[in-house]
């Protein structure tokens, strides 16, 4: 059966094949694509725990790429989770005390979305030939520090694209900065702003719906698209993971099939553990999605209380991927809880456009039974890191940390004793100043590689190629700009003035 998509603002009247949807990235009314019809996938996990990481990818990828065919999605798997990976399991559930973790840091820069930042070009350039498209992709995308780089790492010297990348330029660590300042690719283009990642992010979904922009776009034979997860072909793939999680735990003995187990998800811009919820409705036995965010809990309110403020104070936070007050991703599960109504949606959306907040309704609120929500401090954060490393011998990076903790937090709060995976997005080498300090108790005047070379000395753990390759890369991105200024700084790039 084919999956077609539809915004979640529109009727469904409107709709678009996956690989539009995937050279779309953003719906032209503001929305985000989201299928017709969720698909219905009858998964065998004990045949599952047995095969690949792209095997168990290409089972789900088939039901939501649907007009591409086997040898096009297989091709596109077979080039995105290989070599580039250090570990050829892909993506490793490992065991630390009483938790699983499921590592998703082992691709080209360290991060989670790796795994989906592999495959997105091959999609999109597949894509592209499906459609006969005959512009120039141009991917434009807001980072708070790992999509950028994983996504120039994935695109760069892709034929028929161009990315460009815009990132706060104090809102990163010091090794998230350096991996994107010195990204090669002759068609990759790394912009900093002077802002936080709400200012990135709200200003790139509004050049998405710029039509006076597109227009000038089109007549240079030029089209936006995203790899930001608002796009289907970064968000999907993400799906992957959790089906291949689940399945690893039956092939350790940790479980039985049908045996039902958590997530406990770090959160900032709601994509990956939206991946989750997509994972449970294909009939993973997941009872709960736990939505872990740090100081910026704007998330755990929303799950708490049914309103969404982001009228609050922002902080800076150790943990800087999740430092987001507006999580893009959540308005896909708003669609759902409406009851898949476009107009309710829509106006909720704007609501939080014009007033900053939006409250659900009761009938909404009961309908979100999937999720349990929580937040630590910074020093919570901390403990957790030094909790791991001290008693289990683990490192862990500070995102990963916000998750491992919340998910007590969750077990303390239900007695839950069902297994509980924590989804371990980034390797502690991208954030090595924090977990220094995290481990030793003691603020180090160090950042960057130095710190690098000081935890290594302290854990051991080799340390990533990537993070390596970093002390000879020369610096090839300077640029600076205002938010007001990132249309202008596009512009400039494509040569458009």
């Amino acid at each position: 059966m084919e999956t077609l998509y539809r915004s979640t603002r529109e009727s469904a009247s409107q709709t678009m094949t996956s690989s539009q949807a995937v050279l779309q990235g953003l719906t032209p009314d503001g929305g985000l694509f989201v299928p017709v019809t969720l698909p219905q996938a009858d998964f065998d996990f004990d045949q599952l725990a047995q095969a690949d990481y792209q095997t168990v990818a290409y089972e789900v990828l088939k039901l939501f790429f649907t007009d591409y065919t086997e040898t096009e999605l297989k091709s596109c798997i077979q080039a995105a989770y290989g070599a580039q990976f250090d570990d050829p399991a892909i993506a490793p559930v490992t065991k630390h005390g009483k938790q699983y973790y499921l590592e998703l840091f082992h691709g080209p820069t360290i991060a989670f979305k790796d795994l989906a930042l592999q495959i997105l070009p091959h999609l999109m350039t597949t894509a592209a030939k499906k459609n006969q498209l005959q512009a120039e992709v141009v991917i434009l995308t807001a980072t708070s520090g790992d999509t950028g780089k994983a996504a120039m790492a994935g695109f760069a010297d892709v034929d028929q694209t161009k990315i460009i990348v815009f990132y706060p330029q104090a809102g990163v660590s010091a090794i998230q900065k350096q991996q994107m300042v010195t990204q090669v690719g002759e068609n990759t283009y790394v912009v900093a702003i002077n802002g936080n990642f709400d200012d990135a992010q709200t200003k790139v979904k509004e050049l998405l719906n710029d039509r006076e922009l597109h227009a000038q776009l089109a007549a240079n034979q030029f089209q936006f698209s995203s790899a930001n997860s608002i796009n289907i072909g970064r968000l999907f793939p993400q799906v992957a993971y959790y089906v291949y999680a689940y399945a690893q735990l039956i092939k350790q003995g940790q479980i039985k099939n049908g045996d039902e187990v958590n997530f406990s998800v770090p959160t900032g811009n709601f994509g990956d553990i939206l991946a989750g919820y997509y994972a449970k409705q294909l009939g993973v036995p997941i009872h709960k999605l736990i939505c872990a965010s740090n100081r910026n809990n704007v998330l755990t309110d929303f799950f708490n209380t049914g309103v969404y403020n982001k009228n609050r104070e922002f902080f800076l936070t150790s943990s800087p991927s999740m430092d987001i007050l507006v999580s893009s991703n959540l308005e896909r599960l708003i669609f759902y809880l409406t009851g898949e109504d476009p107009k309710q949606t829509a106006s909720l959306m704007t609501d939080l456009q014009t007033k900053g907040s939006y409250t659900l309704t009761p009938a909404m609120r009961q309908a979100v039974t999937e999720f349990w929500a929580g937040f630590v401090t910074e020093g919570q954060d901390q403990h957790e890191i030094h909790h791991l490393y001290a008693h289990h011998h683990y490192t862990i990076d500070p995102h990963t940390a916000v998750a491992s903790a919340v998910a007590k937090q969750y077990q303390a709060a239900t007695k839950d004793q069902r297994p509980m995976v924590v989804v371990s997005t980034a390797s502690p080498y991208k954030f090595p100043k924090a977990v220094l300090a995290a481990i030793t108790g003691q603020d180090h005047d160090v950042d960057g590689l130095a710190a690098v070379d000081q935890l290594h000395a302290l854990i051991k753990t080799p340390i990533p190629a990537t993070v390596d390759n970093l002390r000879t890369a020369p610096v090839r991105h300077h640029q600076v700009t205002e938010p007001d200024a990132m249309a202008a700084a596009i512009k400039t790039i494509l040569k458009l003035n």
